[in-house]
């Protein structure tokens, strides 16, 4: 079993952003069906969030033992069918498949991307989607992206250079207009290191629901995060 110690110290201030949180749950909900995967799932507050008591499995996969151990399964509508395994992808059975492998800002994490991918494609039955959601444009890394770990900042053609094979693109869009200026505008004038509490609020009350009606608008051209979305194409049936 791989286990690690987790860096970041943002997923509690994170965890306040119930606007954000329900933008992505609509832009994803259609794909979190069957048996899910989540991947890095942390403290749970992206389970809390997206699995919904539906689904026929949901596995939150944590290599930090500590962050699994808070994931509150108990308080989950069908909690009997959501289950935390602390690991990585290697641990998995390697006859283990699922309808959907979600990964919610945690790619940027991994310094072998590519990799990751593939090895999360494997695990997909034919039908099934690969959700990835992460920070985007590289121009806004800052001290803080590598305080908590993360590699990398994405764009569209870095995060489609590591498309795993046998899948196809289903969506590809940067998310949070708003978010992106905010965030350039804290890099250049605030030069904060890390976001507040209050930060987060005025973020997540204010511009996110501006982004949500602006991000249509500009046929989200430009975000804060990027979200792609693969199916796969071939291998296991879906539901088999």
């Amino acid at each position: 079993m791989v286990e690690s110690k987790y860096v970041g110290s943002e997923l509690e201030i994170f965890a306040h952003a119930v606007n954000w949180k329900s933008y992505v749950r609509a832009k994803i909900r259609r794909f979190l069906r069957g048996q899910v995967l989540e991947v890095g799932a942390g403290i749970g507050a992206g389970t809390q969030e997206f699995y919904d008591g539906t689904q026929q499995r949901w596995i939150c996969l944590e290599p930090d033992p500590s962050l699994a151990r808070q994931i509150p399964v108990k308080s989950l509508p069908n909690h009997d069918r959501c289950e935390v395994r602390v690991g990585t992808l290697a641990d998995l059975d390697e006859g283990e498949f699922f309808d959907c492998i979600v990964y919610m800002d945690v790619l940027e994490h991994i310094k072998d991307d590519r990799d990751e991918a593939k090895r999360a494609a494997q695990h997909l039955r034919q039908g099934g989607y690969l959700v990835i959601l992460s920070p985007a444009l590289p121009f806004l890394y800052t001290p803080f992206d590598k305080a908590i770990g993360h590699y990398r900042r994405y764009k569209k053609s870095s995060l489609r250079a590591i498309a795993p094979p046998g899948v196809e693109e289903e969506i590809c869009v940067y998310l949070d207009c708003f978010g992106a200026l905010t965030s350039l505008g804290n890099r250049v004038l605030l030069h904060s290191a890390s976001p507040g509490k209050y930060q987060i609020l005025l973020w997540d009350r204010v511009f996110v629901p501006i982004s949500r009606v602006a991000d249509l608008v500009i046929g989200h051209s430009v975000g804060r995060s990027i979200l792609i979305v693969w199916k796969k194409s071939s291998g296991r049936p879906l539901g088999e």
